[in-house]
Order: C-alpha cells, then sequence, then structure tokens
C-alpha cells in the first residue's frame, strides 16, 4: 500500500459520492415514479437505491477493476487488490422516500483491516464529508473537528436504532441518558449522524448494532476529526457489523459505560 494508492482513490471517491448523490437527488425530486419493496420492519428499498448502487459499482470497476465491492443491494463481489469498497446508496432510505431532506451516499474503503478513507455526500445541502486516514476531516473542505464539551447536557447525542436488535436496547439508553441529562437526537441516517459527531454538531453517537455500509466511513471521519470510536476490525465488521459507540473525547467513557448497561 502506498500513499499515491490511497489519495487516488480519495480523490476518486469524493467525485463519485458527488456524481451518484446528484443522480439519487434527481430520483428524490420525482419520488412519485419510484418502485418500492420492504425488506424488513422500517427497512425499506426503491429502484433509487439500486441504480445509484450499479452505477457506483460501474465507476469502481471502470477505474479499480481489482478492487473488492461490499454493497447494501447488490452481491458483494472479490477483488485480488487488497483494497474492498464499501457502499450504501442511500442511508436514510425511510426519509428519502417520505420527502425528508436528511439521506447520504456512503463509500468506504478498507485495506488490511483497517479503513482508510471515507466519503460521506448529503445532496441536499450539498455537504461532503471527508477524510483518508492521517489527513484529518473535512466538510467541503473545511477542516471539521469534534464538540470539546465535557458533558452529555451541553448538546444532543445521536442514537440509532434498527429491528436487528431488542428495541428495549434504546429505550434502555435513552433513558439512562436523559437521567445524566442528555438529550437524543435521531434523524434515521446513522451515517450522517456519524458525520454531524465528526463536525461537532453532536456530542457523540451510540447504536447497539450497524451494518459496516452504514458506519465505517463515519467511524474514520470521527476519528480523524479528533474523536474517539470503540475499536472494530473493518474486515470483522464487513461480515458481521457490531456496536458502534463514538464521540468527542470528553464524553466517551460516559457514553461507553451507559452503552454497557443498556445494550444487554
Amino acid at each position: 500500500m502506498s500513499n499515491n494508492e490511497i489519495q487516488s482513490r480519495l480523490d476518486f471517491a469524493k467525485k463519485l459520492v458527488e456524481e451518484a448523490g446528484k443522480k439519487a437527488l434527481s430520483f428524490f425530486h420525482n419520488i412519485n415514479e419510484l418502485e418500492i419493496q420492504k425488506k424488513s420492519i422500517q427497512d425499506f428499498v426503491s429502484n433509487a437505491d439500486i441504480e445509484v448502487e450499479t452505477f457506483i459499482r460501474e465507476q469502481l470497476f471502470k477505474t479499480f477493476p481489482n478492487d473488492g465491492i461490499v454493497g447494501e443491494e447488490h452481491e458483494n463481489s472479490d477483488g485480488n487488490s487488497g483494497y474492498t469498497w464499501v457502499i450504501d446508496p442511500i442511508d436514510g432510505t425511510t426519509n428519502f422516500l417520505t420527502e425528508i431532506p436528511s439521506w447520504c451516499v456512503v463509500l468506504a474503503c478498507v485495506h488490511e483491516s483497517e479503513t482508510k478513507l471515507g466519503a460521506v455526500f448529503e445532496p441536499c445541502h450539498n455537504e461532503l464529508f471527508w477524510c483518508a486516514k492521517g489527513t484529518g476531516a473535512f466538510l467541503n473542505d473545511v477542516p471539521i473537528n469534534v464538540s470539546t464539551s465535557d458533558s452529555l447536557s451541553n448538546g444532543s447525542t445521536g442514537v440509532g436504532m434498527n429491528s436487528r436488535t431488542s428495541s428495549q436496547m434504546t429505550v434502555s439508553f435513552i433513558q439512562k441518558l436523559i437521567e445524566r441529562g442528555g438529550i437524543f437526537y435521531r434523524n434515521a441516517s446513522g451515517a450522517l449522524m456519524l458525520s454531524y459527531v465528526a463536525s461537532g454538531r453532536l456530542v457523540g453517537y451510540a447504536e447497539p448494532h450497524m451494518n459496516a455500509w452504514d458506519c465505517l466511513a463515519g467511524q474514520l471521519l470521527i476519528k480523524e476529526a479528533g474523536g474517539i470510536i470503540e475499536f472494530q476490525d473493518a474486515n470483522k465488521m464487513l461480515v458481521e457489523g457490531g456496536r458502534v459507540i463514538a464521540s468527542g473525547p470528553n464524553v466517551f467513557d460516559e457514553i461507553l459505560e451507559i452503552a454497557n448497561k443498556a445494550y444487554i
């Protein structure tokens, strides 16, 4: 692995998520024409998700044909370069389908069990969050940093949930958070909420289980923005997903303590 290999993929990823985001935005502006299927409770997919992911895969294959690809809506593609791309074509599909402008296109790249770069594009407000390992995190080319708050009562904490885990876990987490003076925030896009942690808009984030395509980019963004994330092996996350705890440095231990008591 060389710095040039990472830089070329980062430059490409930034352009690609913006192009894919614009494509998704055209579907968003014609929402009544979409074909929608329900995968599970509060989990939907439309032809917009499928077509945007297909577009991303085609562009990746043209430019980096030996890289692997893992995505939410298609079968995985193996590669032999050691690099694996992780795609969520539309994170926040429920928002997307109900015309709530809070969704994003997510792209990350993994090498040797580590996430090396991430890009999250929110087309409705033209916000591109991006980073590479060791370079810092950025929003539209402006450096960003996590919150330096030393109290959960000084900001909102993002809380994720899904049908794969018990709802009682989330109820317990929220209750314990409120008891400590915190406020919970949820916008139904885990990747976007993680990006908000990286940019200091949220003090932290917790979810008992996330899939790799929802969290790898956001976790690296937070780390590069000066935050702390609960360690996860990226290759293991590609297969199984896992728990995600992340925040600014001064409240991480407290959020982790709440999660350890709630997520049982």
